[in-house]
């Protein structure tokens, strides 16, 4: 990943622009960038996810070509 901003960092941000939008407080174009900007949030985000479920899958491995992905369950 090339950017310089953590997954919390982003997420974090996301949801203050979430809230500045439901807030209503916000001019239309800045609520175009903000928009723009939680895209891109959102963006870095999946990514971050995206590469966390793929070394979860493989730690996961069984010992075959392919992972033993299994649901995770918050309570086991």
């Amino acid at each position: 990943m090339e950017n310089n901003i953590t997954f919390e960092e982003s997420l974090a941000r996301l949801e203050k622009i979430v809230r500045q939008l439901e807030d209503g407080d916000v001019t239309l174009d800045d609520s175009v960038k903000l928009f723009e900007e939680g895209i891109k949030l959102s963006g870095i985000c999946s990514e971050y996810l995206k590469n966390a479920q793929q070394k979860v899958e493989i730690l996961m491995e069984n010992g075959t070509d392919t992972p033993d992905v299994k649901d995770f369950k918050a309570n086991e």
